[in-house]
C-alpha cells in the first residue's frame, strides 16, 4: 500500500515557478519542498497559539494584581497556595 497521497493544487505561475526555483536551489522535489513548507507553517501556528496564550494569562494575572516578567515570577505564582 502507497504511504503517500497524491493531493492536487492551484498556485499562480509565479509562485510555481519561485517553488521551482527553490526546490532545485535546496536539491528537493517539490514534494520534499512542501512537506518542508508544511511543517514550517504548523510550527508557525503553533507559535501564534503560544503568544495567544501568553497575551491571555498575562492579562488575567494582572487583573489579579500580579505581573509576569520572567520565569521566576510565573514559578513563584504557580508555588503560591
Amino acid at each position: 500500500m502507497r504511504k503517500t497521497r497524491v493531493v492536487g493544487f492551484s498556485v499562480p505561475p509565479e509562485i510555481a515557478r519561485a517553488m521551482e526555483k527553490t526546490a532545485r536551489a535546496e536539491h528537493k522535489t517539490k514534494s520534499e519542498l512542501l512537506r518542508d513548507m508544511w511543517e514550517a507553517y504548523q510550527i508557525l501556528r503553533e507559535e501564534r497559539e503560544f503568544t495567544r496564550l501568553q497575551r491571555s494569562a498575562r492579562r488575567r494575572v494582572a487583573a489579579l494584581g500580579y505581573e509576569i516578567r520572567t520565569e521566576e515570577d510565573v514559578e513563584r505564582l504557580l508555588a503560591r497556595d
